[in-house]
C-alpha cells in the first residue's frame, strides 16, 4: 500500500474550525435527558469527529498510528452524502472505538477538497481509510447499509492479513465484532464484490437475482437503482448532456439524461424538478417517459427521504 504525505500547510479557515466545533458539540449533546440516550450521544461524539484543514493532521494522521480512521469527504449540497453519512456514523458508533470516523466538509475546507482531487477523486461521497499514516481509497458513492457494513469488514480483514492491522489478542474479540452478526447473503456478497471491482454489470445481475427471489427486498431495489443510474451516466458526456437539455427544453430524452447527471452529482432536487417540469409540459408517450423515469430515480433514495415525498407531491400536482 503506497504511503501518502498528509502534511498540509496554509491559511487557517477559522469559520471551518468553528463549524466543526459546533457539529462536534451537537453530537456530544445528542440524547437529551435519559441516561441511555446521553451515553449514545457521548459515544457518537467520541467515535465521530469533524475535522478541518488545520486539525486533519492531528485528528486523522496522528490518530491513525493507534487506530484506523475512515475519512468521509462530504458537502451540504451532496444528496448521496446525506444517504451515506448516517450509515457511517451508525457503524462507527457500533464499532465502539475499533475505528474512528472523521468527517470533512470539502466546501468549508478547500485544502482537503483540493487534496482529494489530487488523489484523482472527482465525485463525492468519497471515503478513504487511513492506517498508520497511510491512505487507502475506500468508497466512492453511496450504498445501502448492508453493503457498507460488509465493505468495512472486508477492508479491515484484508488489512489484518497484510499485517497492517494487528490481530485481536487471543481470547479477545474486537469491539466491532462483539455482537454476533448474521451470515451475509452470498448473492449480496457477489454484488458487493462486483461493486468493489468496478463491475457494474456484474453488480446489476446480482441485484436482479436477489429481486427475482424477493421482489420486496428494499436494499436490493435501492442497490439496483444506484447501479443502473451509474451505467446510464457512464455512457454520457455530463457537460454536453446538461447543455443539450438547456438548448432543447422540449426534448424529453435530453431532460432525462440531464436529470441522471444531476442525480449522480448530488443535485437530486434539481433532477426531480426537471422531470416534474417535463411531465407538466409533455403529453402522450413523452409525458409517460418522464413520469416513469422520475419514479425510477426515487428508488435511488430511501423511501422515507423527505425529498422523495416532496417530489411525489409535485408529480401528483403535475399529473392532475
Amino acid at each position: 500500500m503506497p504511503s501518502r504525505d498528509f502534511s498540509l500547510h496554509g491559511a487557517i479557515d477559522l469559520g471551518a474550525r468553528q463549524a466543526a466545533a459546533r457539529k462536534q458539540q451537537e453530537r456530544r449533546a445528542q440524547g437529551g435527558g435519559a441516561s441511555a440516550a446521553d451515553a449514545g450521544g457521548a459515544a457518537a461524539g467520541q467515535y465521530v469527529v469533524d475535522v478541518t484543514d488545520e486539525t486533519f493532521n492531528t485528528e486523522v494522521v496522528e490518530r491513525s498510528q493507534s487506530v484506523p480512521v475512515l475519512v468521509d469527504f462530504w458537502a451540504e449540497w451532496c444528496g448521496p452524502c446525506k444517504q451515506l453519512s448516517p450509515i457511517l456514523e451508525k457503524l462507527a458508533t457500533e464499532a465502539a472505538g475499533a475505528w474512528i470516523l472523521a468527517k470533512v466538509d470539502i466546501d468549508a475546507n478547500p485544502q482537503l477538497g483540493a487534496y482529494m482531487q489530487q488523489m484523482g477523486v472527482r465525485g463525492i461521497p468519497f471515503v478513504a481509510a487511513v492506517v498508520a499514516g497511510q491512505l487507502l481509497p475506500f468508497l466512492n458513492g453511496a450504498a445501502p447499509e448492508a453493503q457498507v457494513r460488509q465493505a468495512i469488514d472486508q477492508l479491515f480483514e484484508a488489512l489484518r492479513k497484510e499485517g497492517i492491522l494487528p490481530d485481536a489478542p487471543e481470547g479477545e474479540q474486537p469491539a466491532a465484532d462483539a455482537a454476533e452478526a448474521p451470515a451475509a447473503d452470498p448473492v449480496y456478497q457477489q454484488a458487493e464484490d462486483a461493486l468493489q471491482s468496478g463491475d457494474l454489470d456484474g453488480a446489476k445481475a446480482a441485484f436482479e437475482r436477489i429481486l427475482a427471489s424477493d421482489p420486496r427486498d428494499a436494499q436490493a431495489k435501492q442497490g439496483l437503482a444506484v447501479v443502473e443510474l451509474n451505467l446510464r451516466v457512464r455512457s454520457l458526456d455530463p457537460e454536453r448532456a446538461l447543455q443539450e437539455a438547456a438548448e432543447k427544453p422540449g426534448d424529453v430524452q435530453a431532460q432525462i439524461s440531464a436529470a441522471d447527471v444531476e442525480m449522480l452529482t448530488g443535485r437530486l432536487e434539481q433532477a426531480f424538478e426537471r422531470l416534474v417540469a417535463a411531465v407538466r409540459a409533455g403529453a402522450g408517450d413523452d409525458r409517460d417517459a418522464a413520469r416513469k423515469h422520475l419514479l425510477s430515480l426515487f428508488e435511488v433514495l430511501p423511501p422515507d427521504d423527505p425529498r422523495v415525498a416532496k417530489a411525489r407531491r409535485s408529480l401528483q400536482s403535475a399529473l392532475f
